[in-house]
Formats: structure tokens, sequence, C-alpha cells
């Protein structure tokens, strides 16, 4: 039985001695169903073209429905969501559970790259933050007024983040590292205002590298940009992996419509050969 069903089709009936069939989900009607046969606590009878669920057992449906939300009483909106998600249905990821903050791993390249913040009428020396302390960490939220002369490029794995001579000769930017997918905050952070000169994201070159670059272009637009690495065609015919574009093909296939002209050749080879590429390639003659 389909405890995150039952729980919501029970948490119709709380307080009630009845309800029309009509306000359940067939897949809540279905758990009903069991339920009644399993316990004894409800009855589904028919009524004109339709039908009513009645509750015959109100202890009973209060006992399971206790067991299945065993803090659903606490309203304290004080806590974090996922927490309270625990308390109603004894797992974070019950609902929505993305954090309320977003923290973005930074590093600097190329001369003196700075970030302000307008509305406080502060910055972050990244430049400086990168050669004392190797990173910097920055909490970021639509609302804020952090932003960059320079631009900000996006790497998907950390190898790209830790060692940065693949970079363009002359480039001077911010580089940040997302860990495989592009966080919903970053890209509400992104899309709030104009932040940056441009903002490059460097990914793999398989179904989840385009479905991140899908998500940021339909935020973004032309104020994103998809990066090629010097001699792609030549380092994905020797280097790509086919168990890599298998693996990931169905995303690929769904994001392609969604993607830019500028990517045609890059995906059309792709498909043609049967191969994606990781970003790691970058750095192979």
């Amino acid at each position: 039985m389909n405890d995150r069903t039952l729980r919501a089709a029970l948490g119709k009936l709380q307080g009630q001695s009845e309800l029309p069939v009509s306000q359940f989900t067939p897949a809540q009607q279905a758990v009903l169903d069991r339920f009644a046969r399993q316990t004894g606590a409800l009855h589904r009878r028919t009524q004109g073209r339709g039908g009513v669920y009645q509750v015959l057992q109100v202890d009973i449906l209060a006992a399971h429905l206790n067991a299945l939300s065993p803090g659903a009483s606490s309203d304290d909106v004080s806590l974090p969501a996922r927490a309270r998600h625990i308390a109603s249905a004894r797992s974070s990821k019950a609902a929505a559970h993305r954090h309320d903050k977003h923290y973005l791993l930074l590093k600097a390249h190329g001369g003196q790259v700075n970030w302000q913040d307008t509305q406080r009428g502060i910055h972050l020396p990244l430049s400086e933050h990168t050669r004392d302390f190797g990173v910097a960490a920055l909490s970021v939220a639509s609302s804020d007024g952090w932003a960059s002369e320079q631009d900000l490029w996006l790497v998907e794995n950390q190898a790209l983040f830790d060692r940065t001579d693949w970079l363009p000769p002359s480039t001077q930017a911010s580089l940040a590292y997302y860990g495989g997918q592009l966080n919903g905050i970053l890209l509400d952070w992104l899309a709030a205002r104009e932040r940056f000169t441009r903002v490059i994201l460097f990914p793999d070159y398989d179904g989840v590298g385009f479905a991140n670059y899908a998500r940021l272009y339909s935020r973004l637009g032309s104020r994103c940009e998809f990066w090629l690495m010097p001699d792609w065609q030549d380092k994905l015919a020797r280097f790509g992996s086919r168990q890599l574009w298998q693996d990931t093909r169905a995303e690929f296939e769904r994001v392609r419509p969604q993607l830019p002209p500028a990517l045609g050749e890059l995906t059309e080879q792709m498909a043609a050969q049967g191969l994606a590429l990781e970003q790691e390639a970058v750095w192979l003659d």
C-alpha cells in the first residue's frame, strides 16, 4: 500500500463522517478500498450515480493516520521544511524539499576578479580569497545584489574546478563548481538580474549536460553560452564513450529540441556516432 497516497486520502477523511468518492483520485480510491477491506474502518457505498466513503471506526482511522504522520500536529513553520516533512510523513523527501539556501563554490582566474553586492555596498575580493584560501563560498538568493563585471564559468566536474589551465588564454573570470546538476536556487539567482557579462556552461557532452544547459538557456537565453572545447570533433571520435551515450541517450533525445542551433553540429555528430564525451577530455591532445 502506497503510504503517501494513503496518508493523503486518510487526511481528507479526518474529522469527516463521510465524503463523496469523487473527491479522491483513482489511486487514493484504490488504497482506501484496500484499507477498508483490511481494517473495516471504512465502508464504500453506492449513492446515486457515484458513491461515498463512510467512516465506521474513527479511532482506527486516526491511529493509522498518526502512524503515517507522527508529527502532523506540529505546525512550527520556523523548522526547516525537511524536518517538517519527517514529522508529517517520516521522510524529508515526502514533499517539495529544496533547501532554502544554495552555497556557491567560487575561484578567480586571470587578474583581478571582484564581486559586489550593490544593495548592501559590500564586495568580495575573489582573487585574494582564491590566492589565500583556494576557494570562496557565497550564499546566494534571488533577492541579493551580488554581481561581477567578469564572466562566470560553470563546470560540472571537480577536476575542472581544481585545475584551471584548460580555460582559454586571457580568461579573466569567476569559476563555479556545480557538481552534476544545476541547483534550482542557483538558476533562480542567475535569472533574477543581469549579474555577469556572460554565463558560460561547460558540462559533459551527454544527456545530463545538455539537460542542464536547456534549463539554463530557458532562463537566461542569449545571456548564457555552451562552451565547445577546442578540437571537440577529434576528441569525440577518439575519446567518446558509447556507454555514457547509452546511459544518457533518453535525456539527450528529450532536451535536444530545446537546444539552440549553435549546438546542432555537436548533437548531430554525437547522435551519428553514438558517443558522448566527458569534460576531462579537454586536456587530451
